[in-house]
């Protein structure tokens, strides 16, 4: 057995507190097995993978949890202040590919700034120990921030060259996102330290934000890259018009202007569902499923009935939604439903080949293997 299956295995084997049975669950292709692995979580939001079969989790209030390979749970010290409130809180954590080498990662959160609070990126190493952050640094805000508890966005991705890509919500201040003097409604691109890449778009344009990649989101809530590179997010529209996007640089997506959904009173948003200069959804959702965490199976035990399809986790419906990409055009093909997908807040392909996800409803983290026979 390779060493790192082993390590996730060990989870689930020997973890004192941590559920040792898989339960079979049947999809269109092919049936499952899914395991509890961590349980007892608190409104969790994201998960990263260390190198040697180490867990990191976060949740809202504020805990970033270190989970070892033989199952030992523990909270790190150091995490920066967070706000909270709403929907805000700590919220994703990046473990990057140099990890190893650097023992650095990345976290956003909601970040009190008075009255206000607004999405940020701190970077820290993880003491040898996993015990503690140290030498935590704030390296980028919005600024200015707002009141509200919504709509902060907060995903993170890794791009080439180490850049980092963030995902910031409109703070449901709707025209702000087709205001390139801040940064709300946006995917910022930034370096490692917080500095601008000298090829952002807007670079060298007068009173525009540099650090804007694209613009004309509403709230992306999930992002990753595929097998090719290229980014994409997913983001919640109002009430209908969730979208998937491919992210472009430069590009504007059109919220509130376009959209193909309406606001909760049901009234009309924007001109409509199209306008020169603004992208289409490679994919949209009416009702909305509420999209959260993202991830494209681009290897592992699943790469040969899944491959190059994207699983996004569903916060309003229950379940993950698997979609079929064919060069830029997207269409979901299956709903995977079951007790364990109660608000799937984040996914990821893990490290060992299976599809993990959070469960924000069951509190609990779970690792999805193909059932044997299947």
């Amino acid at each position: 057995m390779p060493a790192r299956l082993a390590l996730a295995l060990m989870f689930a084997l020997v973890a004192p507190g941590l559920a040792a049975h898989a339960e079979t669950r049947q999809t269109d292709e092919t049936p499952v097995e899914i395991e509890a692995v961590v349980t007892g979580l608190d409104a969790p939001w994201a998960v990263g993978f260390l190198p040697g079969g180490g867990l990191l989790i976060t949740e809202r209030d504020g805990r970033l949890l270190h989970v070892g390979p033989e199952g030992a749970r523990r909270e790190v010290a150091g995490v920066p202040e967070v706000r909270a409130s709403g929907q805000g809180g700590l919220l994703d954590v990046l473990v990057p590919a140099d990890f190893a080498a650097r023992r650095e990662i990345f976290l956003s959160f909601a970040k009190p700034q008075g009255g206000r609070e607004g999405t940020a990126v701190a970077r820290a190493r993880l003491s040898d120990d996993a015990a503690r952050l140290e030498d935590m640094t704030v390296i980028w805000e919005m600024a200015p921030g707002s009141s509200g508890g919504r709509h902060f966005g907060s995903r993170l991705v890794e791009g080439e060259g180490g850049a980092l890509f963030v995902t910031v919500g409109d703070r449901g201040d709707r025209p702000s996102a087709q205001d390139v003097r801040i940064e709300s409604g946006s995917i910022v691109r930034i370096t490692r330290d917080g500095t601008i890449p000298a090829d952002n778009p807007l670079v060298g344009r007068q009173g525009a934000r540099q650090a804007l990649w694209t613009w004309g989101h509403r709230n992306p809530q999930g992002m990753a890259r595929d097998g090719q590179g290229r980014l994409w997010a997913v983001e919640h529209g109002a009430r209908g018009g969730d979208e998937v996007n491919l992210i472009e640089r430069g590009t504007n997506y059109g919220w509130p202007i376009i959209s193909y959904g309406r606001h909760y009173s049901g009234a009309r948003i924007g001109e409509g569902t199209e306008r020169e200069g603004m992208a289409q959804p490679a994919h949209y959702w009416d009702p909305s499923i509420a999209p959260s965490g993202m991830a494209f199976v681009t290897g592992g035990f699943f790469a040969e009935v899944w491959g190059g399809d994207i699983l996004v986790g569903s916060l309003n419906s229950d379940l993950i939604s698997r979609l079929e990409v064919d060069g830029e055009h997207v269409r979901e093909v299956e709903r995977i439903a079951t007790p364990e997908t109660a608000r799937v807040r984040d996914i990821r392909l893990g490290p060992d080949g299976a599809i993990w996800f959070l469960s924000e409803g069951n509190g609990t983290l779970y690792r999805m293997t193909p059932a044997p026979g299947g």
